[in-house]
């Protein structure tokens, strides 16, 4: 089943790239923040590196003035998400997230069939934003799309 706005996000384990990699729980890391979180298929891949991650990374400081946390999540693992976010020049403070074996994408209900790419299970591409933990706002995109989990759809809809 599909998180939908008023869930609180699950709990399961993710690594964080902050410097090295560390394990961190999103209980800790979206419980006591507000923050938007993208999802992409996948690190390196051309929609993901020419126009979704580099939204994000643009309006970095908009969201910051807010008091809004960023991050970024793929089924990757946490090396070749280190190594995009350096490739992308994210900003001090963007979470880099790897969920490697898809645990906390299969919980939110946004894994997407991407075996005939031969890329496995990954995330579909969307956008939420929750507060204390709690889905507030949440776009998801149609399969090929990429419109509404861009940041400055994301800066509309939170206001």
């Amino acid at each position: 089943m599909t998180i939908k706005v008023g869930d609180h996000l699950p709990e399961v384990p993710l690594q964080r790239i902050r410097g090295g990699v560390e394990t961190v729980d999103t209980s800790a890391l979206f419980d006591h923040s507000n923050v938007v979180i993208f999802a992409v298929p996948g690190a390196f891949t051309p929609t993901c590196s020419e126009k979704h991650l580099p939204s994000f990374v643009e309006h970095f400081q908009r969201f910051r003035d807010k008091g809004i946390e960023v991050a970024c999540l793929s089924v990757n693992d946490p090396f070749v998400m280190q190594a995009w976010g350096k490739s992308q020049d994210v900003p001090d403070g963007m979470m880099m997230l790897a969920d490697g074996n898809a645990e906390f994408t299969r919980a939110l209900g946004l894994e997407l069939d991407a075996s005939s790419y031969g890329m496995g299970t990954r995330a579909k591409r969307f956008a939420l934003y929750a507060e204390d933990g709690v889905v507030r706002h949440l776009c998801v995109e149609a399969p090929g799309e990429y419109r509404v989990s861009s940041a400055e759809h994301m800066l509309e809809q939170i206001g």
